[in-house]
């Protein structure tokens, strides 16, 4: 009974000690929309390369993911920066309406105007939003546990 009390006391510890580590960890970056065009410029569905990625819990996923191993972003202060492209890779749009969309990075490309992506690995949930109407573009690592097997 002692031992229960205990454990109780050691929750609220246990969140200061770990919210912040897990709020630092979930950093989000920002990449303007022309550096967005000029990264995924020659992207497109031909040039995907067929990857196997292992989920959280076994499971093996094949798909083609696009080549490009580094995103170019930008801090909160606006500081460049290089993240390296994972599946875990989360990217978010935010269109003139406020409303969100998100993809898995490695999954997006570009078609004239629209941007094309997935926004599962579990069942074809592909999805296409303009370009044009984009204010925002976030990026953060989601800290799925996706992990490339194969992708050199």
């Amino acid at each position: 009974m002692h031992y229960t009390k205990l454990s109780m006391r050691l929750k609220p510890i246990q969140i200061i000690i770990f919210l912040p580590i897990l709020l630092l960890s979930c950093k989000t970056y920002y990449i303007s929309i022309d550096s967005f065009k000029s990264q995924l410029r020659d992207v497109n569905p031909t040039t995907m390369q067929i990857t196997t990625t292992r989920g959280p819990l076994g499971g093996l996923y094949v798909y083609p993911a696009n080549l490009v191993r580094y995103i170019k972003c930008t801090d909160k202060q606006g500081k460049p920066f290089l993240l390296p492209n994972s599946p875990s890779i989360e990217i978010r749009f935010t269109d003139k309406r406020n409303k969100k969309t998100i993809f898995y990075f490695d999954r997006v490309f570009l078609s004239d105007s629209l941007i094309i992506g997935d926004r599962s690995r579990f069942i074809g949930a592909q999805k296409a939003i303009s370009i044009n109407n984009i204010k925002l573009i976030e990026i953060q690592d989601g800290h799925k546990d996706f992990k490339t097997t194969n992708l050199k």
